[in-house]
């Protein structure tokens, strides 16, 4: 073991250790699959003549050649452009930078296939959000399409946002024999501060700013080409990979339209021929495994990261046979602590996170903590120590140096001594309501416990004419129901925060309870989200009555109805998700079928279904020798 490895933290040795003993079973026929699958030299060598020629029929030249040589490795590349959304948009330009800097490497690089990319923030409030979490099992399955051609020995993986990282990853772990790197865009330059951002936003929810007053400070927000700079869980999405060695090192938070992004993104390509085979294989089945997980949860609470990630890394370890829980996420948190101040959480935005150190620092001070783990395998070779340099442009080209772990700005990243809290920004809440999910870094602590009367809802409309007609102008628990994944998609309900941040100014006590999400752009308004089981499975939400007073305790973990339990379990359901010729419209009767086979939240809200060793097409006694 090395020298980081000596003092690693107990909670995250005991953690990492009962996630593996868990999984041993799944895990085992996880990589008996995928090495079953790994060949030796490029797959396409033990391709029939007809089914190769339609390989390279489109392609010319030395790419022609190589491809049909079975000698060069070939690279995949699956990616998520379009140019309707800006962290996506830049992504245009990169196939050819691939293609070049493959060639130059001694491959060849193919588009593979494209992957669908919704926007959260366009879609905010509309029916099309009710699609947006479905979409993340849609983009593992169409990565799946691309990859299934059995051309390529790795893969690039070309997305940025939300459900889209997620997605390429769920997808590409199902081919666990190939090595794959994640290939982001990088953030937008700084637009207009995202505190004056939230006021406008509350001024408008109040009547106080108009339409165009609001769409001016939005667009100021966000101006350009490149992610959006809050630390939502686009961003979130990007430092999780780094941390987990899926990332060059240094390559989140580099401006699009940059020679440093340029330079990265066809290194990328290179180093993907490199590991594609030989003495330097990294299929990421090795690379995804229990450490690397809880590194990812490491990092997602020591910078107060989104919500999201309690369903999405469930998700995608569920992927690689690893079997992740709530649990996990809560005694992790409980000894990590908060290093990063960045909006929601504070007002500095994810490229003052970036200029004061970023990703390196924060893997330098958490690694000299003991609260990651050191020795994992990464895209970038043995050990995280790697991702403790940044990536420079010398007179020789792109190269990596290492920074000390030391923060240039401590109002928003700090060291390990200095933390901002003592624990991560996330917790687990339950109770006679069940469990859920609460994000308490932005919260003030002394509005971390309410008890109050409940307002129940069933859609944002309706929590909104409320509002507005002056009906919620008192302490309330807002308990907005019917917005879990099988009633309506699990949609994010940020629509509810300018006007629930407006009551808290007043001086009410105020809190959400919901079986929706709140995500990355959860704020000051305390939250239980993600409740599960949700309404629409017969959860006790869906019984939860006007007036009813509603506990919730951020700081011991609970969430209770006041009702006698008797009295709550007889009563019946106060209201039903939408039946199918209701959930229609916007393309939602096409995703009907993945409602009715989507999971709870904690097991991922996925669609895939439950883990067992059969689910990896490997019978239950073959995966009994154990973890590895």
């Amino acid at each position: 073991m090395n020298a980081a490895q000596e003092h690693l933290h107990p909670v995250i040795e005991d953690v990492t250790a009962r996630i593996a003993e868990r999984s041993r079973v799944t895990r085992r026929a996880y990589l008996d699959r995928v090495s079953a699958a790994a060949s030796e030299g490029p797959v396409r060598a033990g391709m029939a003549c007809s089914n190769l020629a339609h390989g390279f029929a489109a392609c010319s030249g030395s790419d022609r050649l190589a491809i049909r040589g079975l000698r060069k490795p070939g690279v995949a590349i699956v990616s998520a452009y379009n140019d309707l959304l800006s962290a996506h948009q830049p992504l245009h330009e990169f196939p050819d930078w691939i293609k070049d800097a493959a060639r130059e490497a001694g491959g060849v690089a193919q588009f593979a296939g494209g992957v669908p990319a919704m926007c959260d923030g366009i879609t905010q409030g509309r029916d099309g959000m009710e699609l947006s979490l479905f979409s993340r099992d849609v983009i593992a399955m169409a990565t799946g399409v691309a990859l299934s051609h059995e051309m390529f020995d790795a893969a690039l993986l070309l997305g940025v946002c939300d459900k889209i990282v997620p997605g390429l990853l769920i997808g590409a772990l199902s081919f666990g024999h190939l090595p794959a790197i994640l290939v982001p865009a990088g953030p937008m330059t700084s637009g207009l501060p995202n505190k004056e951002k939230a006021r406008v936003r509350q001024l408008y929810a109040e009547g106080k700013a108009s339409r165009e007053d609001l769409l001016d400070a939005e667009a100021a927000s966000y101006h350009s080409p490149g992610t959006c700079t809050f630390y939502g869980t686009a961003n979130s999405n990007q430092l999780v990979v780094e941390v987990m060695g899926l990332h060059l090192p240094g390559a989140s938070f580099v401006h699009p339209g940059t020679p440093l992004r340029k330079a990265l993104t066809e290194e990328a390509a290179r180093r993907a021929v490199r590991i594609a085979g030989g003495a330097d294989h990294t299929p990421i089945a090795e690379v995804v495994d229990e450490r690397s997980v809880v590194n990812a949860i490491v990092a997602l609470l020591a910078t107060g990261g989104s919500t999201n990630h309690t369903m999405h890394l469930v998700a995608v370890a569920a992927a690689a046979g690893i079997q992740l829980t709530w649990d996990d996420f809560a005694d992790l948190s409980a000894v990590v602590p908060l290093l990063a101040r960045v909006y929601p959480n504070g007002s500095a935005d994810i490229n003052h996170f970036h200029a004061a150190g970023g990703v390196q620092v924060l893997v330098g001070s958490l690694l000299d903590a003991g609260l990651l783990h050191e020795d994992v395998r990464t895209v970038a070779g043995e050990g995280l120590h790697r991702y403790r340099s940044e990536p420079i442009l010398g007179d020789g080209g792109l190269e990596w140096r290492e920074v000390p772990a030391r923060s240039l700005d401590e109002d928003v990243l700090r060291p390990v001594e200095r933390p901002f809290a003592p624990d991560g920004g996330l917790r687990m809440l339950r109770g006679n309501l069940g469990r859920a999910v609460t994000k308490v870094s932005a919260v003030e602590p002394e509005n971390r416990v309410v008890s109050a009367p409940a307002r129940v809802f069933t859609t944002q409309a309706q929590f909104d004419r409320a509002f507005r007609a002056g009906e919620l102008d008192r302490d309330v628990v807002v308990v907005v129901r019917q917005q879990g994944p099988r009633a309506n998609g699990m949609p994010e309900l940020h629509g509810l925060t300018p006007a629930l941040g407006v009551l808290m100014d007043r001086g009410h006590r105020v809190a959400l309870v919901t079986d929706g999400r709140m995500s990355g752009a959860s704020g000051k308004v305390p939250s239980a989200i993600q409740v599960t089981p949700e309404a629409a499975a017969g959860g006790p939400l869906g019984r939860i009555a006007d007036g009813d007073v509603v506990r919730l305790d951020a700081t011991t973990g609970e969430l209770d109805v006041l009702v006698d339990a008797a009295e709550l379990a007889e009563r019946e359901p106060g209201d039903a998700p939408p039946d199918e010729a209701a959930w229609a419209g916007t393309g939602r009767e096409l995703f009907a079928a993945l409602r009715r086979a989507v999971g709870p939240a904690d097991l991922g809200a996925s669609v895939f279904g439950p883990m067992t060793p059969e689910h990896f097409g490997v019978p239950a006694e073959v995966g009994a020798g154990g973890a590895q």
